[in-house]
């Protein structure tokens, strides 16, 4: 298996430390085994999703490591403040991908396979927000509302689900993931286009 794009040496010593060894065939990683404290519930891994069918092999989430050493930041600054990350969705396959456009050919809410989703490259998450007992918390939509009210602009929700939709934007943007407009559970890696569309399913990773 080729080696796409290395990280940088900060990270290869942290999964070091964490009994993760990096060679040239790492370049994803399974999220809980560097941070078993954030919470991982794929939807795509059950058929609680737009799409109403199990699209995943495996309920692991996985990202490139640079990706998930930004996102466990995240989660530990969030800790500070008496709540944590919740994930919906990392790695996405690009069959997968293509089976979501087939049927829901809306851009902004789902990529279109041509280009490839970031979900593809492994850098990007769907993330919510849960408190200190890992309960999830309200926003202004539920996940994967395909909506005005998942926009990160809509301001008809209540106080309190626009305060945690600003919470959870405030602390994935000060280590380095990007929004967009369209879904605020979204975030990007900065460097998302840099790296290689996959189409490895997900018990094929090791």
């Amino acid at each position: 298996m080729k080696r796409f794009i290395r990280p940088c040496l900060v990270v290869i010593c942290i999964l070091a430390v964490l009994g993760i060894a990096y060679t040239e065939d790492t370049y994803l990683v399974s999220l809980s085994d560097l941070e078993p404290s954030i919470m991982v519930d794929l939807k795509y891994a059950t058929d609680e999703n737009f799409m109403e069918e199990v699209l995943y092999t495996d309920d692991r989430c996985f990202v490139r490591p640079e990706i998930a050493v930004q996102l466990i930041h995240a989660h530990r600054y969030l800790e500070t403040q008496g709540y944590g990350i919740k994930v919906f969705d990392c790695y996405r396959p690009l069959s997968v991908q293509k089976k979501m456009f087939e049927r829901f050919p809306q851009p902004g809410y789902v990529a279109d396979p041509k280009r490839g989703s970031n979900h593809n490259r492994a850098a990007a998450v769907d993330v919510g927000l849960v408190d200190d007992r890992g309960r999830e918390l309200v926003m202004p939509s539920d996940y994967d509302e395909f909506t005005e009210r998942a926009h990160h602009d809509y301001t008809g929700a209540s106080s309190e689900a626009i305060e945690n939709r600003e919470r959870l934007k405030e602390a994935m943007m000060r280590f380095g993931f990007l929004p967009i407009s369209t879904e605020w559970w979204h975030f990007n890696a900065t460097n998302a286009q840099e790296y290689e569309v996959l189409d490895i399913l997900l018990k094929d990773l090791p």
